[in-house]
């Protein structure tokens, strides 16, 4: 009777009572501690808040949650999504909800900050009506007049370290959305953030391959790329939207989780998505 009982009681655990158990683990809390020393309270009770009001990753294995959040929490961004550093993002591979750490553009510029390398680091948009020329020789882009409307015609990204060197990277509306359509899966979808944030979108494409082109590349901001993933040519393949659950045909173990136990492992902080992940969209809005 009491085994029955036992079991009865292990059956009507909720996905928090879960995550909560998992996060308590003397190993888990390790590599919190390992990652944040003294903040590692306050980013658990983040986590928990996190998941706590989202339903849908709660469907997710609080193991596999957790190893999402250290990717976060090596490179001592928030997950807050207020802030808009980083996500983690429920997404579904055949039928079964999987978190993924993203980057939001601002935890890029965070983690270019903290180098102390830059002098300026900036991104935006351009409106319809101001003149871009760009010197094809330096690759420096200019701008020149004012806006005639409140339509936006491009997106840039401008770096300057303090040794002097600079770099911008500038794209068209039309070459984003033709970037956007050969590279994200989630493109014609409804939910798609290039369809609910087209902008935002934008602006981390052309941030993101400044920053990985041109850029300081520190051992967190190579981290940050290479968890993300991105092909031979620099540009984002993967795209997310923030509470659109896409539909993927790739499946696989992400880094950091042992295949056979499902177990956290300790984080890699660097290498490439696994074969599962390569081809999953990314979510790039702020």
């Amino acid at each position: 009777m009491s085994d029955k009982g036992s079991g009865s009681q292990v059956a009507k655990r909720t996905p928090m009572d879960l995550l909560k158990s998992t996060l308590n683990a003397d190993s888990v809390q390790a590599q919190f501690r390992n990652a944040l020393e003294d903040n590692a309270g306050p980013f658990i009770a983040s986590i928990i808040d996190l998941v706590g009001s989202d339903k849908t990753l709660q469907q997710c294995d609080p193991n596999l949650v957790i190893m999402e959040c250290l990717k976060a929490a090596t490179l001592k961004l928030p997950i807050n999504r207020q802030l808009g550093f980083a996500w983690i993002i429920p997404y579904k591979v055949q039928g079964t909800m999987t978190p993924q750490f993203q980057m939001g553009y601002r935890g890029y510029i965070q983690l270019a900050m903290r180098t102390g390398q830059y002098r300026f680091l900036n991104a935006g948009t351009i409106m319809e009506g101001v003149n871009v020329t760009q010197n094809r020789l330096t690759g420096q882009v200019d701008f020149s007049g004012t806006a005639s409307s409140d339509k936006v015609q491009g997106y840039f990204a401008y770096l300057e370290l303090l040794n002097g060197f600079s770099k911008s990277v500038y794209m068209t509306r039309a070459e984003v959305e033709a970037h956007a359509k050969r590279f994200s899966k989630s493109f014609g979808s409804s939910t798609s953030p290039w369809k609910t944030d087209f902008d935002a979108m934008a602006i981390k494409t052309v941030l993101r391959q400044l920053l990985s082109k041109y850029g300081v590349m520190s051992i967190e901001m190579a981290s940050a790329l290479s968890t993300e993933g991105e092909d031979a040519e620099d540009v984002i393949v993967r795209e997310i939207a923030g509470n659109a659950h896409v539909e993927v045909l790739e499946e696989g173990i992400p880094d950091g989780v042992d295949g056979e136990t499902g177990e956290i492992q300790a984080p890699q902080g660097e290498g490439q998505p696994s074969e599962g992940q390569a081809g999953l969209p990314d979510w790039a809005q702020e």
